[in-house]
């Protein structure tokens, strides 16, 4: 049985894992390392369990414990080269991933860990380079994770379409964050498209491109100024509703703590 935990969703650090009986995928590593060990510990699991780290982008709430977790556990961390690169140059990173464990994958080539069958899609998003995943689990579950989305493209769009379960970013409110505490420089930056998606964008996207086999969506990456859960899921679920998505009816629609776990969901079969 596949099984999915959030050990963290923002700008404090993002972490999620992907786990059955006999595999795992950490997805980002942007929760430090006791942290994160705790947690994993509260769920009678283990870091030495952790098979394979799949990396979005270089920005330092994602990877972190990478290197840590890379070196003390010998564990293999797939991204681009550009990603890879960035990692190398984060001086906020101290600990880097070694050599032997540094894999290079391109987008829209799908490969093979496991039981998981992983393609990588371009996000744009203002890091050294930034890709969603696509997630296949014994050909019968997708799964699929975009955050730090400046805007969603074409391609995008066709994962949400194709998504079984669905992580998607919804990380400002506009009006918050119009007339919130960040300076206009930040403000800029969000709304430049290479920056967050905002909840009526991301509401829209899922509305526009989701099918009936959705089970389940996952807000992620909210922001603690510039949004709040009960707003983001809100005016999702009211997007959702009034434009008539072709959504199942049993579908799931919840928001990602920041800093503590959420889960673990059971992902079924079908």
């Amino acid at each position: 049985m596949l099984n999915f935990i959030s050990f963290g969703s923002g700008s404090s650090g993002n972490c999620y894992l992907l786990y059955t009986e006999t595999d795992s995928l950490l997805i980002d590593a942007g929760v430090g390392v006791r942290v994160l060990k705790k947690h994993m510990r509260n769920y009678g699991l283990s870091l030495s369990s952790i098979h394979h780290i799949l990396i979005t982008h270089d920005h330092a709430d994602h990877i972190k414990s990478v290197g840590n977790i890379s070196s003390e556990y010998d564990i293999p961390v797939y991204a681009t080269k550009k990603v890879h690169s960035g990692i190398k140059g984060n001086y906020s990173i101290k600990k880097k991933v070694p050599s032997h464990n540094i894999h290079s994958i391109d987008t829209n080539v799908p490969f093979v860990l496991g039981d998981f069958v992983i393609t990588a899609f371009t996000v744009p998003h203002d890091s050294s380079d930034n890709v969603g995943y696509h997630i296949v689990y014994k050909n019968h579950v997708e799964f699929c994770i975009m955050t730090d989305i400046g805007y969603v493209t074409d391609e995008m769009k066709a994962f949400i379409a194709s998504a079984d379960y669905l992580i998607i970013e919804a990380n400002h409110d506009v009006e918050m964050l119009k007339n919130g505490p960040y300076p206009q420089y930040l403000r800029d930056r969000i709304t430049s498209g290479f920056g967050h998606l905002n909840n009526v964008a991301c509401g829209e996207a899922i509305a526009l491109n989701a099918t009936s086999k959705l089970k389940h969506i996952w807000l992620c990456h909210l922001s603690e100024e510039n949004n709040h859960p009960i707003l983001a899921f809100k005016t999702i679920e009211q997007i959702l509703t009034s434009q008539g998505a072709d959504l199942r009816p049993d579908y799931v629609l919840e928001v990602l703590k920041r800093k503590l776990p959420s889960g673990p969901y059971r992902l079924v079969q079908e």
